[in-house]
């Protein structure tokens, strides 16, 4: 072993004139102090961290400068192999095939980062080494990979080997603790006290809740300038400007997904009640900030302003397009096309085509994997090698192959628009209870709000005609026979909108057994498109009482072992490419959305595959290794269907899908563009 040392320009076979951080390769063969990690660390997700090299042939650990190489095989490349990166990079991937998967490799890559345990202060530091997500380390790897690096990093801050993909996980929980110290990531994110889950600045004034009692019962005070700080806070909210949880949440509940579709900022962090308590903030204006990089949330006091400008959304109005309501007929869901949307509504329109694109396949689905990443031409060769074809087959084929055996839709049937118009025109009471909501709207009355609960209390009320129960069903017991577990969902053209999300504001309703109770049901979506919340939401960005209808979609439930919610992005990172960001609870779809339980957090690796855990949420253990391997599969689906749903040729534009998994495979409950 070296002595201890500090940054040493020559470390890494640098001339002594060429002192700057921004110069130095890294160091080797000598012990890292916590001074010399902080001269070559890079900031990740608020964390302090470099990279780490381990030469089997020598034996040597070299620690990067980040500054100066953002990738390991850069350093590799000019500092081991005397090469220029480029010669590297016309070849990544055969490169990254050799320090990934081969399992006599010479390189092994990690990275080191500088941790903090809840508390304060320099004995509350330690060190995780970790390798990329995508490596296939077995247990002799991963156990020399860490005794090699531990023994050069300055033994007075512990090190613990982080396990990076499910496949390590498991790997080290069959290793001694004491051989093998570690922590796992759910463990980290468990201890976190920030987390940013939408980054944006705002100034607003702060309103800080410490229960949902003390909100509801100021809550009509909630003005679109207000920052709303809660443990929880209610999926009910208004359009406001920025939102603080005190506790863990995930990105994908209904209000996260919402402030996300806002563009407001959000954020997590632990102990700031305490923080504005003892700044004095409750009530007061400040600028606010979320930042990835960050380590805590930005929160300045700043003075009030003489005039409170009308916010860009209530300027800038929502274009909904045009529905038609002439007589459309009842329609099983594979009978429907992504443009049925103007009859149906979105989601009805967007399982018709997932009908399609499942039973026939679809070119554009290869869209995400065509798009050049440099120094990648495309990232082809990763699809057809986790479809287990050769690079120059026909994907395309192998691709529509993979998604009819991996992917189901529940059977249903779509009530169109024109029926809950014909329902509405069925009672003059109806009739004339809209036409004063019109008016109240217009004049922006206060009796918006109890005006919108009597006409939903009507629509509940009111027989539904026989024709048109009748027509309803017979088109259940058409196309859904022997079902006995019905979910009513909702199906808007109001919703999935550039600038308008709607996740959460119309009901869906599941376990309805009794047909009585289907009709109910379905007068009961029907009438959630007028409850007090989304009619001020889409008043207040413009879009009309009269361009708004509802569609149904009657569809049987099916069994499953788990589900959850995927999106085709890293919330946390979204210039991250490669992964995507999956929830997953026992059972329940909803508990996740409502945000009732914490579920599992994950990430999967849609390029190289790969995934790992990044929370347990509310479940004491973590999902099978075949939950795992079929999780996998959804994942790569997932990113098909965003290429085949994109809006555009870039294949770029996330989608949000709900999902069961069990013995009969993955079934997609829903599929809508997830707002960035």
């Amino acid at each position: 072993m070296g002595e201890n040392m500090a940054l040493n320009p020559t470390a890494a076979g640098m001339n002594d004139d060429k002192s700057s951080s921004t110069v130095i390769p890294g160091v080797s063969g000598v012990r890292l102090l916590l001074t010399t990690f902080l001269q070559l660390a890079g900031k990740l997700a608020g964390y302090p961290f470099i990279k780490v090299v381990l030469d089997r042939q020598d034996g040597k650990v070299h620690f990067i400068n980040n500054n100066r190489y953002p990738f390991h095989a850069d350093y590799v490349a000019e500092q081991i192999l005397g090469m220029h990166p480029g010669k590297i990079d016309e070849e990544i991937d055969a490169f990254n095939e050799g320090v990934y998967f081969d399992p006599n490799r010479r390189f092994f890559f990690g990275l080191v980062s500088l941790q903090k345990t809840v508390g304060h202060g320099p004995d509350t530091q330690f060190y995780t080494l970790e390798t990329v997500e995508v490596d296939t380390m077995d247990r002799a790897m991963v156990e020399y990979f860490f005794g090699a690096v531990r023994e050069w990093i300055d033994p007075l801050i512990p090190t613990l080997f982080k396990p990076a993909n499910t496949l390590q996980e498991t790997i080290v929980k069959e290793i001694d603790p004491v051989t093998l110290p570690r922590i796992f990531s759910h463990q980290l994110f468990a201890a976190a006290t920030f987390i940013a889950l939408n980054p944006g600045k705002t100034v607003g004034r702060i309103r800080a809740f410490r229960s949902e009692i003390d909100y509801k019962r100021v809550a009509h005070t909630i003005e679109w300038h207000d920052i709303v700080v809660m443990h929880r806070v209610p999926d009910d909210i208004p359009r406001i400007s920025g939102i603080i949880n005190a506790n863990q949440t995930t990105p994908l509940s209904h209000t996260n997904v919402l402030a996300s579709g806002w563009k407001i900022p959000n954020c997590i962090q632990l102990g700031i009640f305490d923080r504005i308590e003892k700044d004095h903030l409750h009530e007061e204006w400040v600028e606010y900030s979320v930042e990835n990089s960050a380590s805590e949330v930005f929160l300045k006091k700043t003075e009030a302003p003489t005039e409170v400008h009308t916010p860009a959304w209530k300027v800038n109005r929502v274009w909904i397009e045009s529905p038609e309501i002439a007589n459309t007929p009842i329609l099983s869901l594979t009978g429907l096309r992504a443009a049925d949307r103007y009859k149906y509504g979105t989601k009805a329109a967007n399982l018709g085509e997932l009908h399609h694109v499942i039973s026939h396949g679809s070119e554009r689905m290869l869209g995400f994997y065509r798009v050049a990443r440099p120094p990648r031409e495309n990232l082809l060769p990763h699809l057809a090698k986790f479809l287990g074809v050769s690079e120059d087959s026909d994907i395309s084929a192998a691709v529509h192959d993979f998604m009819k055996k991996t992917l189901k839709v529940p059977r249903g049937v779509a009530v169109p628009f024109s029926i809950q118009q014909e329902f509405l025109e069925s009672s003059p009471r109806i009739q004339q209870a809209i036409g004063k909501l019109k008016m109240a709207l217009e004049l922006d009355a206060t009796e918006v709000d109890s005006l919108c609960l009597t006409l939903q209390m009507m629509m509940r009320q009111v027989r539904m005609p026989d024709k048109i129960r009748n027509r309803i069903d017979a088109e259940i017991a058409k196309h859904l026979p022997g079902t006995s577990n019905f979910v009513i969902r909702s199906s808007s053209n109001a919703e999935d909108l550039q600038g308008f999300s709607a996740a959460g504001i119309y009901e869906s309703i599941s376990h309805v057994t009794a047909a009585d109770k289907i009709f109910e049901s379905i007068k009961e979506v029907w009438a959630s498109l007028l409850s007090p919340r989304s009619v001020r939401l889409r008043h207040q960005v413009g879009i009309s009482l009269d361009d708004c209808y509802m569609g149904v979609i009657v569809q049987e439930m099916i069994e499953s072992e788990i589900g959850g919610v995927l999106v085709t992005t890293n919330p946390s990172n979204r210039a991250d490419f490669r992964n995507v960001y999956m929830n997953v609870s026992a059972r329940s779809v909803e508990n996740v959305v409502q945000g009732s339980v914490l579920p599992i957090q994950m990430i999967y690796n849609t390029v190289e595959g790969g995934g790992r855990t990044m929370s347990l949420g509310d479940f004491s253990e973590g999902i099978t290794p075949p939950q795992a391997a079929m999780l996998q599969k959804l994942a790569f689906a997932g990113r098909l269907l965003q290429s085949h749903f994109s809006p555009d040729y870039t294949f770029s534009q996330p989608v949000d899908i709900e999902w069961l998994a069990g013995k009969s495979g993955i079934g997609i409950l829903q599929l809508r563009p997830y707002s960035e």
